[in-house]
């Protein structure tokens, strides 16, 4: 079998939860095909052959998206078996070379569209063609990889048409030997983190899915020991921006902010010396990085929304804070969910104990249900699928 992989981010430049997934998933299926082509965007890389996001020069983002996915529909293979893309970005990538050399297509939805109406504040009238690229190449592959149960719920109700056989689940995993304890302390050290007090840690971008926002109020009720630490880039939108920084200039206590990307060893010892890893996500389909921290031996407090209860088990692992997307716009809902995370928060920084064993029970559930060879044999079962569907039709 000869595959064909399809994305925006592959390492060393990712960004994301989709750009770990591909990394990680690539050298796990050359172990188990014939032979797997990267086509991926943006910078020159190993292991890959990438095309720039620069046509049309000057246009709309998601407009030179699909300039991008038409180049690299025209690098695939002519000899591959099955063509298999990751996020909108290559989704309409896949639809191209799936029609133009009549093979199966498989999309693995990290996110959907729908789910992400803000994101029309930074693309514009391109998330109307971000939604169509999505929607348009999903109703048309052969089968579509769902990263939890959760997220194969809300593919089938966002796109009602689709056949349920052919929306499969296989889940997001981790890297146990890449991410585990890293007892050094120069990171931290450099950071200026006091590892004597309690140390409640975020890693993502500051975006509206991610819910950074929540967990900066949220920090207002912290206990007066208890140091946070944000990992987050830029804000996405001038608005997000606004809206952080609202947030974060009205705290009354010292918050660590890292804005620049750090390198992902170093991401693993912040992990590893935190009490607490924050998840406040109002959207995410898994959430990789809840993986990373529970490989860290840390413990988890994360919003119950999407995938993420597929990874925190609820007083196992970490805690879950219910949070409910329709209420939203109701400030005094959202002021309780933020109080409600505050206090989750400090029942584990006050019980070090009670983290710490959250945190090794975290780590086996990694070893256990989330390594990528075992997800690597789950989506070729997926592609041996989409090749019998798409032959059969």
């Amino acid at each position: 079998m000869r595959v064909s992989i399809l994305t925006r981010e592959y390492p060393p430049f990712i960004y994301g939860g989709a750009g770990v997934h591909v990394g990680q998933l690539v050298p796990q299926l050359r172990k188990l095909v014939e032979h797997v082509d990267v086509q991926a965007m943006g910078e020159p890389r190993e292991g890959a052959t990438a095309h720039p996001e620069d046509f049309p020069p000057g246009a709309n983002q998601a407009i030179r998206v699909l300039g991008t996915d038409v180049a690299m529909a025209n690098a695939i293979p002519a000899d591959t078996d099955v063509i298999h893309s990751h996020t909108w970005y290559a989704n309409f990538a896949g639809l191209v070379g799936s029609k133009f050399l009549d093979v199966p297509h498989v999309v693995t939805s990290h996110s959907l569209e729908p789910h992400r109406p803000w994101k029309a504040e930074q693309l514009g009238g391109g998330y109307r063609v971000s939604s169509w690229a999505e929607k348009t190449a999903f109703l048309d592959a052969a089968a579509v990889i769902s990263v939890s149960a959760g997220m194969r719920q809300d593919v089938l109700e966002s796109y009602s048409e689709l056949d349920p056989e052919r929306v499969h689940v296989v889940r997001n995993g981790i890297d146990p030997e890449e991410f585990k304890p890293d007892p050094a302390t120069d990171i931290v050290d450099s950071l200026g983190v006091d590892l004597s007090r309690p140390l409640v840690v975020f890693v993502g971008r500051i975006t509206r899915q991610k819910g950074l926002v929540h967990l900066v109020r949220a920090a207002r009720l912290f206990d007066e020991s208890t140091q946070v630490l944000l990992l987050a880039g830029a804000p996405d939108t001038p608005e997000i921006a606004a809206e952080f920084d609202t947030a974060f200039h009205a705290l009354d206590r010292q918050v660590l902010w890292v804005q620049e990307m750090l390198p992902r060893a170093s991401v693993r010892q912040v992990l590893t010396h935190a009490t607490v890893f924050a998840c406040p996500s109002i959207y995410e389909p898994l959430g990789i990085v809840n993986l990373e921290a529970m490989a860290c031996e840390t413990a988890v407090v994360a919003s119950a929304v999407g995938g993420i209860p597929e990874v925190v088990v609820d007083g196992e692992t970490g805690t879950l804070v219910p949070y409910d997307p329709d209420l939203a716009g109701d400030p005094e809902y959202v002021a309780a969910f933020e109080a409600q995370f505050a206090a989750d928060i400090n029942a584990l920084t006050r019980d070090p104990a009670l983290a710490k064993a959250y945190g090794k029970a975290g780590r086996q559930r990694c070893i256990d249900e989330f390594s990528w060879a075992k997800i690597a044999q789950e989506t070729v079962a997926v592609y041996e699928k989409a090749i019998a569907w798409h032959r059969g039709r």
